[in-house]
C-alpha cells in the first residue's frame, strides 16, 4: 500500500505559491491579500485562523486577521465584510466557521463578493461548481483532487464512493469528480448496506466524522482510500477508517491510502493559499 503523503504534496504547492508571490513582488506589484474573520474565541477556531494567517505571511502574501468578540452582531460583521468587498487591496475574504448560533451563516457567506470568496462557499460559487465552471473551488475538495492527480490516481471512468454529504466536503467533491468523468455514488451515515456499497468502490472517500465507520475488509482488493475525517479517540487522531490499529489490515487490501493525520488536512490549507493567489491573479486580469 502506498501512503499518500499530504504534507509533501502541500509543501510542493506552497513552494510554488511562494515562488510566484516573490515574482509578483519583484515586479513592484503588491502581493495578494487575505482577510480572515473570526467571531468568538473557540480554541480550535483560534488555532485554525492563526495557522492560516501565519501560512499566508510565510508565503509572502498579506493577511489581515479580524478577531471579533461573540457579542458582535451579524449586522456589524456585514459592515466589515462590505468594507472588504469594496477595498481593492483585499483580494480574498474568509469567514471562519462555525459562526455563533445567533448568526445566519448562509446569509453571512453570501454577503461576501463571490469573486473574493476564499472558501468557495458563496451561493454563486456553489452554482458555478455544479455547472462545471467553478470560479473558486472549496479547499478540501480541491485538495482531494490534487492529491489524487499528484499521485497518479486516475478518476476518469472509475467508480468513486463518496461517503459524506456536507456542503463543505461531500457534495462538492462528488460534483468535481463527476466533472472529471468519474462514476460517483454519494452515501452518508444513514445509507443502508454501506459496507456493501463501499466494497464496490475503486476509490472510497470518507468524510463523516465517525470512527470505525468502515473496516478494512469492507474495501475491495486494490481500492484507494481517501480518509478526510479527523476524529480524536483516546487522545489520538484517527480517520473514519484509518488508524494505527487498522493500518496493518489496510496495507493488505488497499493500493493507496491517505493517513490521518498528515493526509488531506495539510492540503486544505495549501489549497486555501492557492485560492488566494488564483483570486488575486483573476482580479489583476479583470479589474472592476
Amino acid at each position: 500500500m502506498r501512503i499518500i503523503d499530504g504534507k509533501i504534496c502541500a509543501q510542493q504547492v506552497k513552494n510554488q505559491i511562494a515562488k510566484e508571490v516573490a515574482e509578483i513582488k519583484a515586479k513592484g506589484q503588491r502581493p495578494p491579500r487575505l482577510d480572515i474573520f473570526l467571531v468568538g474565541d473557540r480554541p480550535d477556531s483560534l488555532s485554525y485562523v492563526h495557522t492560516k494567517d501565519k501560512t499566508c505571511r510565510a508565503l509572502g502574501m498579506d493577511s489581515q486577521l479580524h478577531l471579533l468578540p461573540d457579542t458582535t452582531t451579524e449586522s456589524e460583521l456585514m459592515v466589515m465584510i462590505d468594507e472588504c468587498n469594496r477595498n481593492d487591496d483585499v483580494d480574498a475574504i474568509l469567514i471562519q466557521l462555525p459562526l455563533p448560533d445567533h448568526y445566519n451563516s448562509a446569509r453571512v457567506l453570501d454577503f461576501i463578493d463571490y469573486r473574493k470568496d476564499a472558501d468557495g462557499l458563496h451561493l454563486m460559487n456553489v452554482g458555478l461548481l455544479h455547472l462545471g465552471e467553478p470560479y473558486v473551488m472549496p479547499c478540501t475538495p480541491k485538495g482531494i483532487l490534487s492529491l489524487l492527480e499528484t499521485n497518479g490516481i486516475e478518476v476518469s471512468g472509475e467508480h468513486v464512493v463518496m461517503i459524506g454529504r456536507s456542503q463543505l466536503v461531500g457534495e462538492p467533491t462528488a460534483q468535481l469528480l463527476i466533472h472529471k468523468n468519474a462514476t460517483v455514488t454519494l452515501c452518508h451515515s444513514r445509507t443502508k448496506n454501506l459496507s456493501e456499497i463501499a466494497h464496490l468502490g475503486d476509490i472510497v472517500i470518507t468524510a463523516v466524522g465517525c470512527p470505525n465507520l468502515l473496516q478494512p475488509y469492507d474495501f475491495k482488493q486494490g481500492a484507494v482510500l481517501i480518509d478526510v475525517a479527523m476524529n480524536r479517540v483516546n487522545g489520538k487522531l484517527q480517520g473514519d477508517v484509518y488508524s494505527e490499529e487498522t493500518r496493518p489490515e489496510l496495507e493488505k487490501r488497499l493500493r493507496a491510502c491517505t493517513p490521518v493525520p498528515g493526509g488531506v488536512g495539510p492540503m486544505t490549507i495549501a489549497m486555501l493559499m492557492q485560492n488566494v493567489l488564483d483570486i488575486y491573479k483573476l482580479r489583476m486580469q479583470n479589474p472592476s
